[in-house]
């Protein structure tokens, strides 16, 4: 696959390989020198080597093997927490832990392996055999309601309806410290991390913008159950926004303070966050369908602990009150 890299200050100094494993997933540093040495990867069109530290103004170019041209990705009987299916849409209730979709060293154990194993036309719904029928994701510690085209025409239909923004996601994120509003907004840019490029950051200059509106559902003692309604679908937002805002998801271990990373004992075992309701127009009928999954026993542990450590003296029901615009 052929890939450029454009050099901007805040890369000065890297070394190519380290650069190139960080701005392409599927290459590794190790990989990256050998494509180096090679010549298959060049520097304003000249070979270099991986330790060469790369300038401003520098242009990366090169090819990258595909490994995976030839793999087929076989179903697999994996069980699948089924909300609703017709013949053209599953929506699925994803249990934590779970990759939606294969890649270069993940590929089997997925959703869609699950997915080719229950209904294999579903290899039919798109051009990537990786992402057979699936039109969002969620991230592999983030659980809850995600739908799945049956079809070509179903899944043309429901990008689009994705991309303009008529599709109504809704979260439950368990944040860390006290939200000094009952409710807000956070609009702000996301884009790739300007040195770290495999994951998010707020990105003033080359970022797309971002907007998550959120509602505090409770309040404890060193946290807040918050509803978070995404306005824009952006790669991690709702991590990356609460970072933003010095108010990092719990179980995080990504978007989190340096300090807090390399904590063996965990506050909790994943990211706490939850896709509770999905609504969106039926792509055959027209219909608009709304469902709700109720938190996972992971989620409600945590919950718990947190009721135990003490409420503080605002507290909302959860059941009553909810995000409407």
């Amino acid at each position: 696959m052929k890939f450029t890299i454009d050099i901007h200050d805040d890369l000065k100094d890297i070394r190519l390989d380290s650069v190139i494993s960080n701005f392409r997933k599927d290459c590794s540093r190790n990989k990256a020198a050998a494509l180096v040495n090679t010549g298959d990867i060049l520097v304003n069109n000249k070979r270099k080597k991986p330790g060469y530290r790369v300038r401003p103004g520098d242009v990366i170019s090169g090819i990258i093997p595909d490994l995976y041209d030839d793999m087929t990705i076989l179903p697999e009987k994996i069980p699948l927490d089924i909300a609703f299916e017709d013949d053209h849409i599953l929506v699925i209730n994803k249990e934590p832990g779970m990759v939606v979709h294969p890649a270069p060293g993940n590929l089997s154990g997925t959703l869609v392996n699950g997915l080719l194993f229950h209904d294999p036309k579903i290899v039919g719904a798109g051009d990537d055999r990786f992402r057979s029928g699936i039109v969002h994701r969620l991230d592999k510690d983030t659980s809850g309601l995600m739908v799945v085209a049956k079809t070509k025409q179903a899944l043309e239909f429901l990008q689009k309806e994705f991309k303009q923004r008529r599709v109504q996601k809704k979260y439950l994120a368990l944040v860390s410290g006290n939200l000094p509003d009952d409710t807000g907004e956070i609009n702000l840019p996301i884009g790739r991390h300007p040195v770290k490029r495999k994951i998010m950051a707020i990105n003033h200059e080359e970022g797309k913008p971002a907007r998550t509106i959120w509602k505090v559902k409770k309040y404890y003692k060193n946290a807040c159950l918050v509803e978070a309604l995404l306005k824009t679908g952006r790669t991690h937002q709702i991590r990356v926004h609460f970072y933003a805002i010095d108010h990092p998801l719990i179980g995080d271990l990504v978007y989190q303070p340096r300090r807090y990373r390399k904590i063996k004992k965990k506050a909790a075992p994943r990211q706490m966050l939850h896709s509770f309701q999905l609504a969106f127009s039926h792509p055959y009928s027209g219909i608009k369908m709304f469902f709700k999954a109720e938190l996972p026993q992971d989620f409600l542990l945590t919950l718990s602990l947190l009721e135990s450590s003490g409420l503080v003296c605002r507290d909302k029901d959860v059941k009553n009150t909810s995000i409407t615009s």
